[in-house]
């Protein structure tokens, strides 16, 4: 990791850890290629502090591709940090939401082996401006694993296809997930 920080402040961003990158308020835009090189070269416990710091929209064009490849990798088997950085890539898929890339992340809301970690991928067609993504997401209301999400992404699309399935969504036994429901029916108007 020592390598990884000499190379961040040489680009200007003289800090003890990426997390004090992330935290630091700075636009590190020219920290992003120095994070990405390293992204495959460190264990897993400093990826998910790498997949953090490129959780920022300045990242998108550069960082969309590895990230996507990085959620699509197959976990160790039995290694609790593998759901954990899947999920925090997820989140980072949520960031850098491109419709550009929409098939292809829709594709990773699917997919099921992916469990939990899909969570903020699908919260990510929350932002969406393609039409598709309300349809996707209200298939995913039968999902357990993403439900909740979806809830709350078809709150941000405020489309009335929705309605039905937000309404039985109101009924669910995870009161986070009830309330988001009646807040996005109140968006429906």
């Amino acid at each position: 990791m020592m390598d990884l920080l000499t190379e961040l402040a040489e680009a200007g961003y003289p800090v003890a850890s990426v997390s004090d990158l992330r935290n630091s308020g700075l636009r590190y835009a020219s920290a992003i290629p120095v994070l990405l090189k390293w992204l495959p070269k460190v264990r897993r416990e400093e990826k998910e502090e790498i997949v953090r710091a490129l959780s920022v929209p300045w990242a998108k064009s550069l960082a969309l591709d590895p990230l996507i490849n990085l959620f699509k990798a197959d976990p160790v088997p039995s290694d609790p940090m593998g759901e954990s950085l899947r999920w925090a890539v997820g989140n980072a898929l949520e960031v850098l939401w491109d419709d550009s890339r929409f098939d292809e992340l829709v594709a990773l809301t699917m997919d099921r082996r992916y469990g939990i970690a899909r969570q903020m991928v699908v919260l990510g067609l929350g932002r969406s401006k393609r039409p598709e993504a309300v349809d996707v997401l209200i298939k995913h209301l039968d999902d357990a694993d993403v439900s909740g999400h979806a809830v709350k992404a078809l709150g941000k699309l405020r489309d009335p296809r929705a309605r039905t399935g937000l309404e039985s969504m109101t009924q669910d036994g995870r009161t986070w997930v009830r309330k988001a429901a009646e807040k996005a029916l109140s968006r429906l108007g």
